[in-house]
């Protein structure tokens, strides 16, 4: 091979590394686009609907009202989440997590044989049983009501689920009794006005000052 195809085939291939070096610098510069604020898709979520009557999330529900009329049967089948964890044997068997037989009406980190966490013998010092708000708040988010707890369960957001779930707890062994439902408020007798639509009160005299003068009378 000639000296001259030698620096032909050295000047190809030096030419052709100078291009794709060029390209290599150039070609991010061309498509290179502003990453956006904040990575990833924005998927909304519709908040869970629960069923007709339930009481928003905010209110505490009239346990006397809605336990009575809740679904014990969803409730159990609610449970089937909890059953990784817990038994509802009446022997009271522990497992990863306590055993349920009997816990409404139970003092918190009370049940025999089980080893509680720190967090839970706190919520134990401040509140003497499981009654139907605190676990009704309990079941709506572990983490947030007893923070440290040993309990990973995420929660259970609808409100009436956590309803039939406590219907369905009450019915294993509890003795804590259903309270009666909170008197409604009284409706304004019929045909009588409320008292802030019947005028304001006459007018009281001023004291030391004259009585108005009597009406004159014609002749």
């Amino acid at each position: 091979m000639s000296e001259l195809s030698t620096n032909k085939i050295a000047g190809a291939a030096l030419g052709t590394a100078l291009v794709l070096s060029i390209l290599a610098v150039v070609t991010p510069m061309l498509f290179e686009r502003e990453p956006p604020a904040k990575p990833g898709y924005a998927i909304t979520v519709a908040p869970e609907e629960g069923a007709a009557g339930a009481p928003a999330e905010n209110l505490t529900p009239d346990w006397g009202t809605v336990l009575p009329t809740a679904d014990v049967a969803a409730g159990e089948a609610k449970a089937a989440v909890c059953k990784a964890c817990h038994m509802f044997d009446p022997a009271g068997a522990n497992n990863i997590g306590p055993g349920l037989y009997g816990v409404v009406g139970r003092k918190p980190a009370s049940h025999p044989g089980f080893a509680y966490s720190a967090a839970m013998q706190a919520v134990a010092a401040k509140q003497p049983i499981w009654d139907y708000q605190h676990l009704y708040e309990y079941l709506k988010s572990p983490q947030t009501y007893a923070p440290g707890t040993k309990m990973t369960y995420q929660g259970m957001s609808s409100a009436q689920d956590r309803i039939n779930l406590i219907a369905y707890l009450h019915t294993l062994g509890s003795n804590l009794p259903i309270p009666p439902p909170a008197p409604k408020a009284a409706a304004p007798a019929a045909g009588k006005a409320p008292a802030s639509l019947s005028g304001p009160p006459p007018e009281a005299p001023t004291p030391g000052a004259s009585p108005a003068p009597a009406p004159v009378k014609a002749h």
